[in-house]
């Protein structure tokens, strides 16, 4: 496990391109233009297709929607780069592999939520050719999100916490994270127009989708939840018929807010809505999987903190501030790590399997 789990992202990107090489597999690069991460290194969003060429199955991966969510997703995605023998069943079952490394590199490099524009990509999917939507909760609370000082001072945590004592601690999670349009530099920002990673994935599904008529997407989190759960969950412009594919391909246990079975909000414009909106041709089947690491407020604490850092990047506290958000999204504890190996590899057959009991027109 030492050898797919990193701690940075060029450390991430150099297994997974090398696992890539290893097995002689093509890969696309896409890099930002004039951004730099980290540690100085290009950013890049890295692409690998696996099994038959004309298939009309495709199931998607994608890792880093979160940045720093990545280092989970991208461990499960080079861990598939050499997993030989899942690989061998794609042909026979007639299913491509569609895997998108860190689509958010610029967040996976200095270990932050959102992109380059502190926009959140899994709220940056709506039409905005409509009028933007308005959180009204979150507008009460976005002056105490993002304190002048970091720590926030005693008045300032009395005051979060005296929110959460008198409406509870979902509607302190539904203002924050059902996504806000309004604060370029809050909490959970969906943007003002589609982002280059947005733009990037449109172009990836229109490219390597097009023809396909069945189409499931595995969208890698971590976070919410118990420590070393993968809940997984569908979000987003869903209907009951694609629930019901979900939990046929990976079990009742598959949640959604849809029927409230889930205490994730059913976000504005989810990453899995780019598929839903960009290949209207096909028959969608998508899920986010959300590995869980600390609990409900402190991690909501850790975001506050990634948008402080974004408002004083030369504070001197800042790299200490960026290591525990990281710490806080990605456990260097090996029993956790196997734990979402496992059960991504698990997804990912069953996704493939799935996705093989669909009907496809035979032409």
């Amino acid at each position: 496990m030492s050898s797919l789990f990193s701690t940075t992202y060029s450390e991430a990107r150099a297994r997974f391109v090398g696992a890539a090489a290893a097995r002689g597999l093509a890969l696309a690069s896409h890099v930002i233009p004039e951004m730099e991460g980290r540690e100085g290194e290009a950013l890049a969003t890295d692409v690998v297709r696996l099994g038959p060429a004309n298939a009309k199955r495709l199931l998607v991966l994608t890792s880093g929607t979160h940045g720093v969510e990545g280092f989970c997703g991208s461990a499960a995605q080079t861990a598939l780069l050499g997993d030989a023998a899942l690989q061998a069943r794609l042909a026979t079952l007639g299913v491509a592999v569609l895997v998108v490394h860190a689509i958010n590199p610029y967040g996976f490099s200095w270990l932050s939520r959102t992109n380059e524009d502190n926009v959140d990509l899994n709220r940056n999917s709506i039409d905005f050719a409509c009028p933007v939507p308005h959180n009204e909760d979150y507008e009460a609370l976005h002056a105490l999100l993002v304190p002048p000082q970091w720590p926030p001072s005693a008045g300032n945590a009395e005051a979060i916490a005296s929110y959460i004592s008198r409406h509870g601690e979902p509607a302190y999670q539904r203002a924050l994270t059902t996504g806000q349009y309004h604060h370029p530099d809050g909490l959970f920002y969906g943007g003002a127009r589609h982002v280059w990673s947005t733009r990037l994935l449109q172009t990836s599904l229109a490219e390597h989708a097009s023809q396909c008529e069945q189409i499931g997407w595995i969208d890698f989190h971590t976070g919410l939840g118990p420590a070393g759960h993968g809940e997984k969950i569908c979000v987003g412009r869903i209907d009951a018929a694609e629930l019901g594919r979900a939990r046929a391909w990976w079990g009742a246990d598959v949640a959604s807010p849809l029927d409230g079975s889930t205490i994730a909000s059913n976000v504005g414009g989810p990453i899995l809505d780019t598929l839903r909106t960009t290949c209207p041709h096909a028959q969608t089947t998508a899920i986010a999987i959300e590995f869980g690491t600390v609990p409900l407020v402190p991690m909501l604490h850790m975001l506050r903190a990634d948008v402080w850092v974004r408002r004083h990047p030369d504070a001197p506290q800042a790299a200490g501030i960026r290591e525990q958000i990281r710490a806080a999204f990605c456990f260097d504890d090996p029993l956790w790590q196997g734990q979402i190996l496992g059960q991504s590899r698990a997804a990912v057959l069953q996704g493939v399997l799935g996705l093989s009991r669909m009907p496809v027109e035979a032409r």
